[in-house]
């Protein structure tokens, strides 16, 4: 999975319409592209703690949703290799 670039992001929460371009997590790499107006640093900086815990929100979420999903599917009466060959042919 692709990690998300958390000042793209904070871009976006901003204007979500940008089009940027960041190498790496660096914000002094931005590059705003086809006319995008610039946000000032300051802007994007103070929209990167509401950012970070978005992400690990989501992250939370999706280990909360597998350990449900499991709990579920072993209710059912599935075993522990039966779910593991479950997943190894689902499509998410």
């Amino acid at each position: 999975m692709l990690k998300e670039n958390k000042i793209i992001k904070a871009i976006q929460k901003i204007n979500p319409t940008a089009e940027v371009s960041v190498a790496e997590e660096d914000i002094n790499s931005i590059v705003w592209e086809n006319g995008t107006t610039p946000i000032s640093k300051s802007d994007i900086e103070a929209q990167i703690p509401g950012v970070e815990q978005e992400i690990a929100d989501a992250a939370t979420k999706k280990i909360n949703d597998k350990a449900s999903a499991n709990a579920k599917l072993r209710a059912l009466g599935l075993t522990d290799d039966e779910i593991e060959a479950f997943k190894s042919w689902a499509v998410y």
